[in-house]
């Protein structure tokens, strides 16, 4: 494995755990406005499939012997730094409002700024989460991880995506955030 490869997953650990922290102190903001939590039962699946993602990128390719072909390697960290960008952007936006949990503040309006302000992409954060589910572990030819990492997200952004969409919905129209549970630290 190239010591940068394993540099990599360091700082994107390193960035979820930062995710971690503005969610929790954003959790306290939500909370203290009376926001109320959604999907605590997928939230552990959730924490566990990115954890297992950063793990799976080194086991694989040490176990494997999966090389790092630059043909493939160097546009997949272009898509893993350009996820990043795109869930930062996210994070500012929505400012205390962002979180990894699903959080509706009643009453607050929706975020129409930023990524948010196209409607045709109303969950731009998941977006960056699935190129980066894929990308990151290819930028080593880690496909195994790539594709189980893929196979996984799917079913949970299922559920994740109709927790966020009915959470939004209870509050009255435009009195929620656009993109309540927009983290993915987990």
């Amino acid at each position: 494995m190239s010591p940068w490869y394993g540099a990599l997953i360091a700082l994107v650990a390193v960035e979820r755990l930062a995710e971690l922290v503005v969610a929790r102190r954003n959790a306290r903001w939500s909370l203290g406005r009376g926001g109320v939590v959604y999907g605590r039962r997928h939230y552990p699946w959730m924490v566990a499939l990115h954890t297992g993602l950063l793990a799976g990128c080194l086991l694989e390719v040490w176990l494997a012997d999966r090389p790092f072909v630059p043909g493939l390697g160097w546009p997949m960290l272009g898509l893993v730094l350009a996820a990043q960008a795109l869930r930062w952007w996210c994070v500012t936006t929505l400012g205390p409002q962002w979180n990894t949990q699903v959080i509706v503040v009643p009453g607050l309006p929706l975020v129409r700024r930023g990524p948010y302000r196209f409607r045709w992409l109303r969950h731009p954060n998941y977006v960056a989460v699935a190129v980066e589910g894929a990308a990151l572990p290819l930028v080593h030819s880690a496909w195994l991880t790539a594709l189980a990492f893929t196979l996984l997200n799917v079913p949970l952004m299922a559920v994740r995506l109709r927790c966020e969409n009915a959470a939004l919905a209870t509050a009255a129209p435009g009195s929620a955030t656009r993109d309540a549970g927009a983290g993915t630290a987990a």
